[in-house]
């Protein structure tokens, strides 16, 4: 999915999914985003809802691109965001720290 299309639906129609490290996660997230990181997704299955459409992220796409599949191939309408955080962000679109309170960086 393009970062500014995602951008547009993110609030009442997706859920986004963040499968970075902690690390990364620090650094920065998209806002709205869950923190799930991909070690763990398969675990944790249930924290994601299964009726609604669900966008993976990670730094480029790689892993989310991954974590995407995955979820796919348990019955999610899983989709992955094109370019990862690095594309959000270079769009221009917002990155904020954790908390919410401080502008993030991609890491």
């Amino acid at each position: 999915m393009d970062p500014k299309e995602l951008h547009e639906q993110q609030q009442s129609k997706v859920q986004l999914v963040d499968v970075r490290e902690p690390q990364e996660w620090q650094a920065g997230r998209i806002p709205g985003s869950r923190w799930i990181p991909m070690g763990e997704l398969p675990s944790r299955l249930e924290e994601v809802d299964q009726h609604q459409p669900v966008v993976t992220v990670c730094r480029s796409g790689t892993r989310s691109g991954e974590m995407a599949e995955f979820l796919s191939g348990h019955g999610y309408r899983a989709d992955n965001l094109d370019g990862g955080i690095q594309a959000w962000a270079e769009q221009g679109l917002p990155v904020r720290t954790p908390d919410g309170e401080q502008p993030g960086e991609v890491a």
